[in-house]
């Protein structure tokens, strides 16, 4: 057998460079199992070393009718060699289960991006109900696209076919075909997909052996089907990082640990009080399996007796913990007031999604910023935090706890859908590095008489627990008298309190960071004013801008009430302010309103994250 040897040379190899990152969606029916496949896909790839971003994005209906557009579900992930801030613009691999899924998603797929179609989907029944009149797969309508038709559900069939499956059975094993295909393009080991088979279906093993051969065939049909044209091997090299120990983490389990981190630092029991609701629920999930850390989980009848059990927990002495979407904190609100007007510690997790009323219940969206700050009755003042990622939103939750016991207060820690949902890696941090804020209880009261509502310099009043000898006190929803905290409805004394209750929480901006500038320099042409989940698109569109040579800077806020001091001051160094949001313009106004600075807005939506691309040519034409 004669063989040949050609060296590449730099100019052939530089005509096809390795691709520093890469974006694959999987989509499907939502019974086709694409959020799992995407998971494992993920879990493989951090094991791989690459830094990634991932974005699920999955119907509202709990069950749609199977084949249609309002059924399909899908996963996106954005894996590289360089550091990774987005799930990616758009897909360079699209992973069709069916005609439903080709139609919903084959518009973001990028020019001359690769479609694997499981073309035994396409019948002429599912292309009705995807409204197709002829088959995309056998016209030209797929042109601009690579495209490769494989019949994956023929090939899981006969992949099965020695369990003894149903034919419904076995056609559930073929997200695990299409995930071992997806493994060998990009050189991914099976085995802790192996492994998590085994473990999942330990009860059921015919399921995880079924499973696993259905894996092993579509990894087999990679290597040995010789495909041609589109159909190759990638192989993007580990991401740089930092020695330490990494997980991926999704945003609602990285605010539960955050928030149970933070009651350990502050000394308490945590009380977790919820109701289910999109996307908030996966809080309660996680924080129940972690009852070893002095955590009590309590799911309640609706929304109101959720933080009205949580008030009830702060007021016996332990950190009260609430979770909700939009709906659920406007049913909050009056419960709110009563912490407020209490001031009792409080935190209250807003996982925001696409409105108003039941609005996008899975899809994300910024626009609860105003109901957070303005939300409710009366002058009610409260701290307000957002995470910008779901890694940070672990630091977020601490944050939150450190400022509702130390200024006894309730605090509204804000993520969103996207991030709620989304993974990314991250570093487990060293706990000894984060500085205890331990609590103090008013146990005896100083010269024999009791002052509940006394202040210290902070403007913090006491947290007495109830049935400490000697230290009864009144506790409710009307206004309180200075100093001892009985009724009072006093002109006079409405007012101090008033002052009182605002001024202790502007006085937080005191006990807060400086506003940094995330990408760039204090003063120049443009600065990008940020908050929450748009981190990752402003950074990256920032960072490209700046290696063009455009005069721009990148600002992300955390605290967003009250504002950091310094921040009026760093954002008139710039000639032009621009805030991008996935609202019609909330932070902007607030801006514009404290710091009289024509902040100009970038809004989105749509209840999909902005893309890179949107930032900067809304940068190019900021700049002129």
């Amino acid at each position: 057998m004669a063989s040949a040897a050609h060296e590449v040379t730099p100019r052939e190899a530089a005509s096809h460079p390795v691709p520093e990152a890469v974006v694959v969606r999987f989509a499907g029916d939502s019974g086709d199992g694409m959020q799992l496949t995407g998971g494992q896909f993920t879990l493989s790839t951090a094991l791989a070393g690459n830094d990634l971003a991932t974005f699920p994005d999955f119907p509202a209906e709990i069950r749609a009718p199977q084949g249609t557009l309002f059924g399909v579900s899908a996963f996106q992930i954005n894996f590289g060699s360089t550091e990774v801030e987005t799930a990616g613009d758009a897909p360079d691999v699209l992973i069709a289960m069916n005609p439903a899924a080709l139609k919903t998603n084959v518009g973001q797929l990028k020019e001359g991006g690769l479609i694997i179609a499981d073309e035994g989907e396409f019948g002429a029944r599912n292309l009705a109900k995807a409204n197709y009149e002829v088959n995309p797969l056998e016209d030209d309508s797929l042109a601009r696209w690579q495209v490769m038709k494989l019949n994956i559900s023929q090939l899981t069939l006969e992949a099965v076919k020695p369990f003894g499956l149903g034919n419904k059975e076995a056609l559930r094993c073929k997200n695990m075909w299409t995930l071992g295909l997806a493994l060998w393009m990009f050189g991914r080991d099976r085995k802790p997909i192996v492994d998590w088979l085994n473990s999942k279906f330990a009860k059921a093993p015919t399921l995880a052996e079924a499973n696993i051969a259905a894996l092993n065939a579509g990894h087999a049909y990679g290597e040995t089907a010789e495909l041609s044209g589109p159909m190759q091997q990638h192989f993007i090299a580990p991401a740089p990082v930092a020695p330490g120990l990494y997980r991926t983490v999704t945003g609602a389990e990285s605010i539960s640990l955050g928030l149970v981190a933070g009651a350990q630092l502050a000394g308490l029991p945590m009380f977790f009080g919820g109701y289910p609701i999109t996307p908030a629920s996966a809080i309660l999930h996680h924080l129940s399996r972690l009852k070893e850390y002095d955590v009590t989980t309590f799911q309640a009848e609706d929304e109101i007796a959720a933080i009205a059990s949580a008030i009830g927990a702060s007021y016996a002495g332990s950190l009260g913990v609430t979770s909700s979407s939009g709906p659920g904190i406007a049913l909050k609100t009056e419960a709110i007031g009563l912490a407020i007007m209490t001031e009792l510690p409080l935190v209250i997790v807003n996982s925001q999604r696409g409105g108003p009323s039941t609005g996008l219940p899975t899809k994300t969206e910024q626009s609860d910023l105003y109901q957070a700050v303005y939300g409710r009755n009366g002058d009610a003042p409260m701290p307000v935090i957002a995470a910008r990622s779901p890694a940070d939103a672990f630091d977020c939750a601490i944050e939150a706890v450190r400022l509702s016991t130390q200024f006894m207060t309730p605090v509204m820690l804000l993520t969103d859908g996207y991030i709620a949902n989304a993974a990314e890696p991250w570093k487990v941090p060293d706990m000894s590095g984060y500085a205890p804020f331990p609590v103090a209880f008013q146990e005896e009261a100083p010269d024999g008489k009791l002052l509940p509502y006394s202040r210290d310099e902070k403007l913090k009043r006491p947290w007495i627990k109830p049935g400490t000898p000697g230290m009864m006190h009144r506790i409710g929803g009307i206004e309180k008298q200075i100093d001892t905290g009985h009724i009072n409805y006093e002109a006079g004394n409405h007012q101090a309190m008033t002052d009182i209750r605002q001024n202790k929480v502007l006085g937080i901006a005191d006990h807060i960071p400086d506003q940094d500038v995330t990408l760039g320099e204090a003063g120049g042409r443009l600065a990008i004013v940020g908050w929450g989940s748009t981190f990752g698109p402003i950074h990256q569109a920032v960072r490209r801008m700046r290696a063009r040579g455009h005069d721009v800077h990148h600002i992300h806020i955390r605290h967003i009430w009250p504002l950091p001091k310094n921040l009026g001051d760093l954002l008139k160094g710039y000639e032009k302010i621009l805030v991008p949001e996935m609202n019609t313009g909330q932070l902007k106004t607030v801006l514009r309103d404290q710091y009289l600075v024509d902040a100009r807005p970038l809004n989105k939506v749509s209840g999909q994250p902005f893309r890179i691309a949107e930032i900067e040519a809304a940068i190019e034409s900021a700049l002129g």
